[in-house]
């Protein structure tokens, strides 16, 4: 008779040493790629932002200094017929039909969309209208009979013009209300300011369902007659 081969298989304890050994290194490479993945969709929303900002400063320049207006304020977003509020108004430099024509054509942004109007994180709440992106709540509002100027704000390096929003709302502030900027990132809420860069603040800098606490680095007074009912959000 022919001894079998003993080295012809892995033994049990062989095997569980194997599968001991995948385990372990799941559980290291497991939460990295879970880090790489949330960095590359928080540099997506930077990028987003960045298009946005852009896009204002476009918007002035074709509308004599004028800036977009920023929608409904404290209530959730009802009408969307406004060409000059900033969802009708910037798309189009993005070769982009506005929100209006979007929505009436049963285009309805959606969680998960890739679109410059969607933060790659944001979820959907289940309103009638999905703006992950707000403007700042302060920056040309309709109370005022006439658009703010680009060049009307002070210090537009410093002031927000859009930032990670819930959704439903078109504009945003730092609030207890359900209207707050929301930190979406790891606790991180990404910023658009009125010049143009883009930059992420942990929530409680921010004010992120608390208030504004009046960072000299994150303004959302714009020092114009805008900022008349900030005290009420």
């Amino acid at each position: 008779m022919t001894r079998p081969n003993s080295g012809a298989a892995f033994t049990l304890v062989e095997l569980l040493v194997v599968i001991a050994i995948i385990a372990i290194l799941a559980a290291i490479l497991l939460p990295a790629l879970s880090r790489a993945e949330g960095k590359a969709r928080a540099t997506q929303c930077v990028s987003n932002l960045r298009q946005w900002g852009l896009a204002f400063r476009q918007y002035a320049d074709d509308h004599t200094d004028f800036l977009p207006r920023r929608g409904q304020g404290v209530q959730p977003l009802a009408q969307i017929d406004r060409p000059e509020d900033w969802f009708n108004a910037l798309p189009t430099y993005f070769n982009l039909p506005p929100y209006q024509q979007l929505f009436a054509a049963n285009q309805k942004l959606k969680a998960g969309s890739s679109s410059v109007f969607v933060c790659p994180v944001a979820t959907d709440p289940g309103s009638n209208h999905f703006l992950p992106y707000g403007m700042n709540m302060n920056l040309c509002p309709w109370i005022l009979t006439q658009a703010t100027k680009f060049t009307e704000v002070a210090q537009p390096s410093q002031v927000v013009a859009m930032a990670d929003a819930p959704g439903p709302y078109a504009s945003t502030f730092p609030s207890k209300k359900p209207y707050s900027v929301l930190p979406r990132h790891s606790g991180r809420a990404t910023i658009l300011f009125l010049a143009g860069q883009v930059n992420s603040f942990a929530a409680n800098y921010v004010g992120c369902g608390v208030g504004d606490p009046n960072r000299a680095d994150v303004r959302w007074l714009t020092g114009t007659d805008g900022d008349n009912s900030a005290g009420n959000y």
